[in-house]
């Protein structure tokens, strides 16, 4: 089985009944987390019972991105079965941040924690990832395995990166924070949906799902701007989601 499913789709807090930032991606058993924002660990649940996935990778710290890693933390902290410490691959900063809500746990107890961006063997996937603009370091991310490749931009502003990043990828997640005036350059360090479709037609990229929408967006202005810079499919991302490989 390889899909991808959305944990979360919103960008800086979540609207009612939704999360902030966050995917699991399986491949053939072995399941991987993509971001942890605000209300994302309860959906995880709904899938990985306890929180038993395979490996986890942290584009930044923002808490849209991680708050809930501490709710993972707990959950196999306090297992009855704790069993070997998870890798987590993460920018600096990450532990940090989440370690601050936590004066008693050591996450370093529960994961195994790997610098980004680099690259690493992780599970059937390579990861490759690269630095992109953002308020703080922020890693964007690039998972190959055998006949799937997905790419994701977190919630970076606009790079020539980004078309390596996402180059052929079967599948784009990129964000589309901004609209109106500003979706086009006005603020460096968050991409547009128009942003990102221009990105997605420059990479040869298959499908385009778009994600963390500021709380309050028009979900469906955003795919039709993506719509006018890339002619492959494009999808807004919706909690529950499942997208098949």
């Amino acid at each position: 089985m390889r899909r991808l499913t959305v944990l979360g789709t919103c960008g800086a807090w979540p609207e009612a009944g939704r999360g902030a930032s966050g995917f699991l991606l399986e491949y053939d058993g072995f399941r991987l987390v993509l971001d942890l924002g605000y209300a994302t660990f309860p959906r995880l649940s709904e899938h990985c019972a306890g929180g038993r996935v395979d490996a986890v990778v942290i584009t930044h710290e923002h808490p849209d991105h991680c708050a809930d890693l501490s709710a993972l933390c707990r959950a196999r902290y306090f297992a009855e079965e704790r069993g070997a410490r998870l890798p987590l691959y993460c920018t600096p900063g990450v532990i940090g941040r989440v370690q601050a809500m936590e004066p008693t746990e050591d996450l370093l107890d529960v994961f195994d924690v790997y610098a980004l961006p680099s690259s690493h063997r992780v599970g059937p996937f390579r990861l490759d990832a690269v630095l992109l603009p953002h308020h703080v370091p922020h890693a964007g991310v690039r998972l190959t395995a055998p006949g799937l490749t997905v790419a994701y931009s977190g919630d970076a502003g606009a790079d020539p990166a980004l078309a390596e990043l996402a180059a052929g990828a079967d599948l784009f997640i990129a964000g589309a924070t901004l609209q109106g005036p500003c979706a086009d350059g006005g603020d460096p360090h968050l991409m547009s949906a128009a942003q990102s479709g221009t990105w997605a037609a420059r990479s040869g990229a298959r499908r385009l799902l778009l994600t963390h929408f500021w709380p309050g967006s028009d979900r469906a202005r955003s795919v039709a701007d993506a719509r006018g810079r890339f002619s492959g499919e494009v999808i807004a991302a919706e909690e529950g989601m499942v997208l098949s490989f």
